[in-house]
């Protein structure tokens, strides 16, 4: 036979077609129980996680359908292996928060932007600098690509900065009008539960951020919080100054029982007059940003305008002269 396989062309063709079939046959069989199991593997890890869900209270219904593509990356990430915990996961989470980004995953998306900054805007260089008729030298590449990498590398941490120093400002400028509300709400004769729902739902147009604080510190109250712990939350939430010190004076007036109407208008008057400083202080700012732009655009301008006559005459008259003309 295996002379004949060897002299025989269409034997030893069929000879393949069959080793070929049974190769593809066993591949095909294996590759069906792997799916199969992949799917059984799939279906318990789905069950586990239903059970987790169920079993932890920090995770809801709201959080699974409101789960994002950067949310089931991570955790992908993650299940292939690779940790995105950060060492400074408490002081992180705070700025998170501080900068609007209240979801449990949110320090696990922010470590995995900053890995695929650092790589992405590298490769994105090198593709651009190589796809060019006359590519970078190495050392050029190698310096520019370090760059883009540290700026990959920061480049997140300053954008959650500066949106929570925004959000702070925003708080800290809708606050005053809060406090006004609510002392008219008080001294209406509404509770200060009552009042923080109503005031919350007037401010929701015009400070929407004031107006979820004072929205999520009342459902905290309703759920069976105590007045201390929710208006820490809510300090500890806003991350700004006013906010600590309103909430301290409102625990201090609860625990020995002072009027409440009272502290809002001592707390309201100091925060009008507090706005009214700051206004203040950047209306005496604005001379000296304003002498940048003078110097820089305006003086030169005024400059080359009072000395161009001066130049011209010399020009016409005084350098013939010199000249002997």
């Amino acid at each position: 036979m295996i002379e004949l396989a060897a002299q025989n062309q269409t034997f030893r063709a069929l000879v393949l077609l069959v080793i070929f079939g049974l190769i593809a046959a066993i591949s095909l069989v294996a590759l069906a129980v792997i799916n199969r199991r992949m799917t059984v593997r799939a279906q318990l890890d789905k069950l586990e996680s239903m059970d987790l869900i169920a079993t932890t209270h920090g995770q809801s219904l709201r959080s699974r359908d409101t789960a994002t593509a950067w949310t089931k990356m991570a955790e992908f990430v993650e299940k292939a292996g690779l940790n995105l915990t950060d060492t400074k996961s408490e002081r992180m989470t705070q700025l998170l928060r501080q900068a609007g980004y209240t979801s449990a995953s949110a320090p696990r998306i922010y470590t995995l932007v900053r890995l695929v900054l650092i790589f992405v805007l590298p490769i994105l260089y090198v593709v651009l600098a190589f796809s060019s008729e006359d590519p970078p030298s190495f050392l050029k590449v190698y310096i520019v690509g370090s760059i883009l990498a540290l700026i990959g590398l920061y480049l997140p941490n300053l954008y959650v900065r500066a949106r929570a120093d925004r959000r702070r400002e925003q708080i800290i400028n809708g606050f005053p009008d809060c406090l006004d509300l609510l002392l008219v709400c008080v001294e209406s004769g509404l509770g200060l539960e009552a009042a923080m729902d109503r005031v919350g739902r007037e401010m929701v147009n015009s400070h929407p951020l004031v107006a979820e604080l004072l929205s999520i510190t009342t459902l905290q109250l309703r759920a069976g919080s105590s007045r201390d712990e929710a208006f820490r939350k809510m300090a500890e939430a806003s991350a700004v100054d006013e906010i600590r010190s309103f909430s301290t004076l409102i625990i201090q007036s609860d625990k020995l029982g002072t009027s409440v109407a009272t502290t809002l208008r001592v707390y309201a008057a100091e925060m009008r007059e507090r706005r009214q400083m700051r206004a203040e202080e950047k209306a005496h700012r604005l001379p000296v940003l304003i002498s940048i732009p003078l110097v820089a655009c305006m003086l030169p301008t005024m400059i080359g305008t009072l000395m161009l006559p001066a130049a011209i005459l010399m020009v016409r008259r005084i350098f013939p002269l010199m000249a002997g003309g």
